[in-house]
């Protein structure tokens, strides 16, 4: 699991296209937030949520196996007992790593990743350690 600045930053960097798993149609929701910062800030995204047909104006897939280019980074937003089959999936779809938001602690779902050697991050925001990281000042 990532856990030191220069892992975080160099994942970053190297970070094309995240999905956003558990992404809400809601402003003022932090997944909707963050896809938001994210977009603002070069990252393609590609909302997925079976509830919604589209978010940000992209079109959003009901799961990560239907999402049809390659995924650099799962960033969920899913309860931590709804993680497990999300890490399935993402390593189905061939991600290269799987990042839990804030308050997202799965540890076995971390471990099956790993497992899977995905690249792992928990209970860490994108926005915020982009922000942190790597926006200009």
């Amino acid at each position: 699991m990532l856990s030191t600045d220069s892992e975080l930053k160099q994942l970053l960097m190297s970070t094309r296209t995240i999905a956003i798993v558990g992404i809400s149609a809601r402003p003022e929701r932090p997944s909707n937030e963050v896809a938001r910062y994210l977009l603002d800030h070069g990252y393609t995204i590609i909302p997925v949520n079976p509830a919604c047909d589209e978010v940000l104006g992209l079109k959003c897939y009901p799961s990560l196996l239907d999402v049809p280019v390659k995924v650099d980074v799962v960033d969920v937003f899913r309860r931590p007992e709804e993680v497990a089959h999300v890490v399935d999936d993402a390593i189905a779809a061939g991600a290269r790593a799987v990042w839990l938001q804030l308050d997202v602690i799965a540890p076995e779902a971390i471990r099956r990743a790993e497992a899977a050697g995905l690249t792992t991050v928990m209970n860490r925001c994108t926005k915020i350690e982009h922000r942190r990281l790597l926006a200009q000042a």
